[in-house]
């Protein structure tokens, strides 16, 4: 026997379903004059043979080929019990704005920055955004298909992809002309650059982004071993941030001793050595023929006094390194002696 229903209706709030199908498999057999009672939030898209036939807005519906001008051309002339019936699928569309859906960076974005630091910046993020349907049959259509449910899990992966390749772009193109401090202060400007860029791909798929917001904009705090990971480093400059970091962990834990490490950076400070990092990514060659002149200019033998001069360190920052083993040296009745192997192998790690 035909499965005969009267009124067809989808009393639901959808919280997290975009799209409801009924039936949720197969397809059921309707009789014109069946009533569909479609809500304020809700669209019904009408499906005969995988075609939509029709999109009902809010209220009660009648199926009937005086209203369906197309299902005249689809309808066979079946007869059971004296009613007309057809094989048809009624799809359930959630209007409603789906709002304070997430967003973040799983990675930093590398920007330039030019004049500060290596000349790039790595900046995270994170904020807000919603979308809503605006195209129920295109959405039906293109992403849903057949399946009995759609939920907003199963899109809004897709959706962050979207928006963090519009926001990378955008960050790449303000950054020629703002510094990265200029632009971690204009992340209203940004977010509405990133809305007007996504709203092509939203509108593809028959939807509309309603908002974009960025919670926080910021410098990441990746270690110099995580830029070289990423491959952002060469060797020379890994080696001076590295430096840099050991003063910033020394300085954190006083008591186990700075040692030399610390000193170089305190004596040089984080700014000198990003300076340097960025001649040595920007000017290679110079820096090797630089590297091998100060290299020949050091003493073959030297005293604690004359490694400390030639690092820019205290003497008792040489000493402190040579007691915890990170600089190795000769012990001479009560003095010193340093090799210029030695003091080379501790500066290159």
């Amino acid at each position: 026997m035909a499965r005969v229903l009267d009124v067809i209706e989808y009393a639901n709030e959808m919280t997290d379903e975009i799209v409801h199908r009924f039936p949720e498999s197969g397809a059921a057999d309707y009789r014109i004059g069946s009533q569909v009672i479609v809500r304020e939030a809700q669209r019904v898209v009408f499906f005969r043979d995988g075609t939509a036939l029709d999109v009902f807005g809010p209220g009660r519906h009648t199926i009937a080929t005086a209203n369906i001008p197309l299902l005249t051309q689809k309808l066979q002339d079946v007869f059971t019990s004296g009613k007309t019936v057809f094989p048809a699928e009624v799809f359930f569309v959630s209007m409603k704005e789906f709002a304070t859906r997430k967003w973040g960076t799983p990675q930093p974005i590398i920007v330039r920055n030019p004049g500060m630091g290596l000349g790039v910046a790595l900046l995270q993020g994170f904020g807000t955004y919603s979308y809503q349907v605006s195209d129920p049959q295109q959405f039906v259509t293109q992403l849903v298909g057949a399946q009995g449910v759609y939920r907003t899990a199963e899109i809004e992966e897709r959706l962050r992809t979207i928006l963090l390749s519009k926001l990378q772009d955008l960050l790449g193109e303000t950054t020629s002309a703002k510094s990265v401090v200029e632009l971690i202060g204009l992340t209203e400007e940004v977010g509405a650059g990133v809305r007007a860029k996504a709203q092509d791909d939203f509108a593809s798929i028959g939807l509309v982004l309603k908002t974009f917001y960025i919670g926080n904009l910021k410098p990441s705090e990746k270690s110099a071993q995580e830029l070289r990971d990423m491959g952002m480093l060469d060797m020379a400059t890994y080696t001076q941030l590295q430096a840099a970091d050991a003063m910033r962990d020394a300085a954190q834990n006083p008591s186990g001793g700075a040692g030399l490490t610390a000193g170089i950076g305190a004596g040089m400070g984080i700014g000198n050595l990003m300076q340097q990092a960025t001649s040595g990514a920007m000017q290679q060659p110079q820096q090797t023929a630089s590297g091998s002149a100060a290299a020949k200019s050091m003493p073959d033998v030297m005293t604690p006094s004359e490694a400390a001069s030639i690092l820019k360190v205290s003497e008792e920052d040489v000493i402190a390194a040579i007691n915890d083993g990170s600089l190795k040296a000769k012990k001479l009745g009560n003095a010193y002696r340093i090799s210029k192997a030695s003091l080379e192998a501790f500066l290159n790690g």
